[in-house]
């Protein structure tokens, strides 16, 4: 589900004292904020037990202009699937399930596309990415949020799902399967998810602020607006979530609460009055590699392993074992950092979704504590965006110019050709409708999804989407039979820039009326 100049120096006597310089950390992320136009950020740092730095920057909200500070709560997306497999571990001490218990134990009514995997499909395969499925596929059932699916309804529609990979031959990452996993807990538990991670988690760790699901934090004033960039700005964009998505990503915290978590965490999964919640041969999975990511032979860490283990990215960076994740929304992303050996935990929430910029303040501190030299992050991945931003525009400069160009002949199919309402098993009714002089995508299941299709080739159009907060246009290709009518269609993202969780190549597009 969900982008330079030093002005700065970070002593290395953080890697001495274990405390930072605070003027020059508040000067870089100063900078990285206007270097990516990022409204708000907060960061957070505990070493050996202490909070050695807690602060917010910029402001919550383009709009309220109210100061973001430590204790603003930040929707932290997918850093809620360590929360999961917390529940999970929790239930497998308690002796109520066991990771390797098959998921159509708890939820009969379970089934993936092909035979076997239904089957087979454990709880741990669930929460280590290796059951099959494709990157972020079936993520449109929940994202953009508005539509109409259940939880229920999402685990009824798994078995359309393509695999893209054969079952446990690899690794992309899906949060379908951490929907299903929160289910696991809901019916094992008798809980909700939310209820089950405020009640059993949250409160013995003593996260006070924190909330399991975005509408439980509905009345909270201080909390951030999410923000996009819109013609090179960034502009406030309503809040994206849906609580059907919640075991994957729906956790609201803040800087306070989320190093109290890696304190938890780095602790032995141990609470500050003494209460392990999790036992140290559950840990030992939590954190052990499930399936193993390639590296490069070269790269800034020296990193030597690099992997997933169950809801958390494990390598090691200098000889440290580090566990690590990020959680990215419509409009907001947050990375969270653990070198337990150092007892050292780095988290940073924002308001924007440029992972430029919680990567430059995560690697400066951890840097430093690792007694590395000022390698300059901010100017890297600034120059790093500016490349990758110039190559966007200028591919999708070239894609309408081409749809213009075609737009002044007279190849473009006309609408008695493929205007209509075209279905997908898993997705529902997409229809194509001529209103006036222009042709609309209308998706019955995902109302921020409508745009107007502009011309592009002799099957193809370009689905121009009226929300360009997504960054998200589509082509449309058409299938056409024998008498120039369409049959069916595919969808892809018309560029790079698009997020993985837009999952519109796993559409199959069958037309009915």
């Amino acid at each position: 589900m969900k982008r330079f100049y030093p002005l700065f120096f970070l002593l290395i006597s953080v890697f001495a004292f274990s405390q930072v310089d605070e003027k020059k950390l508040d000067d870089l992320i100063q900078n990285t904020l206007k270097t990516f136009d990022v409204p708000g950020m907060s960061v957070g740092i505990i070493k050996d037990g202490k909070l050695i730095y807690a602060k917010g920057f910029g402001v919550a909200s383009l709009t309220t202009k109210k100061p973001m500070d430590e204790n603003t709560l930040v929707g932290i997306a997918s850093n809620s699937k360590g929360f999961t497999v917390t529940a999970l571990a929790m239930l497998a001490d308690e002796g109520k399930l066991n990771w390797d218990d098959k998921v159509s134990k708890y939820i009969p009514e379970f089934k993936m596309y092909d035979a076997y995997p239904s089957q087979e499909v454990t709880i741990k395969d669930l929460v280590t990415h290796r059951a099959g499925l494709g990157l972020g596929a079936g993520d449109l059932m929940f994202f953009p949020e508005g539509g109409p699916f259940t939880v229920e309804d999402i685990i009824n529609k798994v078995k359309y799902l393509k695999p893209t990979y054969s079952f446990r031959d690899g690794m992309e990452y899906n949060n379908i399967m951490f929907i299903v996993a929160g289910e696991v807990i809901h019916r094992v538990s008798g809980m909700e998810w939310a209820d089950f991670i405020e009640q059993k988690i949250m409160k013995p760790v003593g996260m006070t602020s924190s909330f399991g699901s975005y509408n439980r934090a509905k009345n909270v004033t201080n909390k951030i607006d999410a923000h996009a960039p819109i013609n090179g700005k960034a502009v406030q964009v309503p809040h994206d979530w849906n609580e059907t998505a919640n075991a994957a990503g729906g956790i609201m915290s803040n800087i306070k609460d989320m190093t109290t978590w890696a304190d938890f965490l780095m602790n032995g999964f141990t609470t500050k009055d003494g209460k392990k919640l999790v036992s140290d041969k559950q840990i030992q999975q939590i954190w052990e590699i499930q399936r193993p990511i390639s590296v490069a032979l070269k790269n800034p860490y020296d990193t030597h392993f690099y992997g997933y283990g169950m809801g958390w990215f494990l390598s090691d960076v200098k000889g440290h074992f580090q566990v690590q994740h990020t959680g990215g929304l419509i409009g907001t992303v947050t990375q969270f950092t653990l070198i337990p050996d150092m007892k050292l935990g780095i988290v940073v929430l924002t308001n924007q979704q440029s992972g430029a910029a919680f990567n430059t303040i995560t690697n400066t501190i951890k840097d430093s504590y690792l007694g590395l030299k000022d390698r300059n992050w901010l100017k890297t991945y600034s120059d790093r965006m500016q490349n990758y931003n110039a190559k966007i525009e200028k591919g999708k400069q070239e894609v309408f110019a081409k749809s213009a160009a075609f737009a002044k002949t007279d190849l473009e199919p006309k609408d008695s050709q493929f205007v209509g309402t075209y279905k997908d098993k898993w997705f529902g009714d997409v229809e194509i409708k001529k209103e006036g002089n222009i042709y609309r995508f209308l998706p019955k299941n995902s109302p921020h999804l409508v745009g107007t299709l502009l011309p592009y080739s002799e099957n193809t159009f370009i689905v121009k989407l009226d929300n360009q907060s997504y960054d998200a246009d589509e082509f449309i290709i058409f299938n056409f039979d024998e008498n120039g009518n369409a049959t069916s269609a595919k969808i892809k993202p018309l560029s790079d820039v698009t997020d993985f969780s837009f999952d519109f190549q796993d559409l199959d597009l069958q037309k009915v009326k």
